[in-house]
Order: C-alpha cells, then structure tokens, then sequence
C-alpha cells in the first residue's frame, strides 16, 4: 500500500507541475485557452493572474515532494496530508466558483491519495 501511496502523491506532484507550466508559460496558447475555456482576449488580459495560480500550484507539488522525501516518515505523512488536504479544498472552491470538472481533477484524486497515505 505504501508504494500506491507514493505513486499517487507523486502523480498529483506531477499535474501540478503540469498545471504550473500552463498557467505561468502557456496561458495565451491555443491549445490551453481550449483546455481552460478562454478567448484569446481574456488569456491576455488575466495572463499575470494565471502566472500567479500557477506559482500556488508549484507550491503545492513542492510541497507533495517535500513529504515524499523528508527524512522523518512521520513527518513526512504529516506535510503529504496537508498538502493533499490543501488540494481537495482548493479543487472544492474551484468547482464551486470557476468549473465543475476541478472537482474530478483536483479534488477527487487528492482524496484518493489522502485514503492511500492514510492506510499505507
């Protein structure tokens, strides 16, 4: 179980690093204006704000993979479940207030590897 624990933090590490490059570097692109529902317009006009969401989502995968290597296990469980925690309410709110799909992207996996961390 230990080892599906690690797989997921390390999984959810690694779409925030993903949602950090097309927040911060990406965001005017077509293909990422599709994935995120924006005019070329809007992704100009708010191309600082999602370079900001992007840094937040580099801090959260930091945060996982901070967890995944500390040295203190204990410890270690302690930050993953705070940084997971962190993502299933942020993935809420999201849902909540910008897209519904956030919820099964962000929440639900964060969830699942809440379960994982909590049972390993």
């Amino acid at each position: 179980m230990q080892l599906i624990a690690t797989i997921l933090v390390a999984a959810i590490a690694l779409l925030h690093i993903y949602i950090l490059v097309l927040e911060m570097f990406a965001w005017t692109m077509p293909r990422v204006r599709k994935t995120f529902g924006t005019t070329p317009e809007f992704a100009q006009a708010s191309r600082a704000l999602a370079a900001n969401q992007g840094l937040y989502n580099g801090f959260l995968a930091a945060g996982l993979i901070w967890g995944l290597v500390h040295l203190d296990a204990d410890v270690g469980w302690q930050i993953q479940m705070f940084f997971l925690a962190c993502i299933a309410a942020a993935g809420v709110f999201g849902a909540a207030t910008a897209k519904r799909s956030i919820l099964f992207i962000q929440t639900v996996p964060a969830v699942l590897a809440m379960l994982a961390v909590l049972f390993a």
